[in-house]
């Protein structure tokens, strides 16, 4: 069977063919909806470095969507994980420069 593409349909989500028979493709809330479909539908390993760094991507893809006490709770954690990642730093390289002075 050819599967048929219809110009205007630009990157609209296989779920209005499926699943979403009867929503209006074209309705702002509805794509989202879909697309929020999408994003929980994608499954991938999270034990390899490439789901290590998909899941980065969905925590900040999140982020920037969140707004209010979400956003503020995504940006401190951030924060605390650049500072933790900043005492390592710092911590190996005063044990590197006091081990070999």
């Amino acid at each position: 069977m050819i599967e048929r593409r219809d110009p205007d349909r630009g990157a609209r989500s296989r779920r209005f063919d499926d699943e979403l028979l009867g929503l209006d493709p074209d309705d702002p809330e509805a794509q989202a909806f879909a697309a929020h479909l999408d994003r929980m539908a994608d499954d991938r390993p999270e034990y390899t470095v490439e789901g290590y760094l998909h899941g980065v991507s969905r925590f900040a893809d999140s982020a920037n969507r969140a707004s209010g006490w979400r956003r503020g709770t995504a940006v401190l954690v951030c924060a605390l994980l650049l500072a933790i990642v900043a005492w390592v730093v710092w911590d190996a390289l005063t044990f590197v420069i006091t081990t070999f002075w």
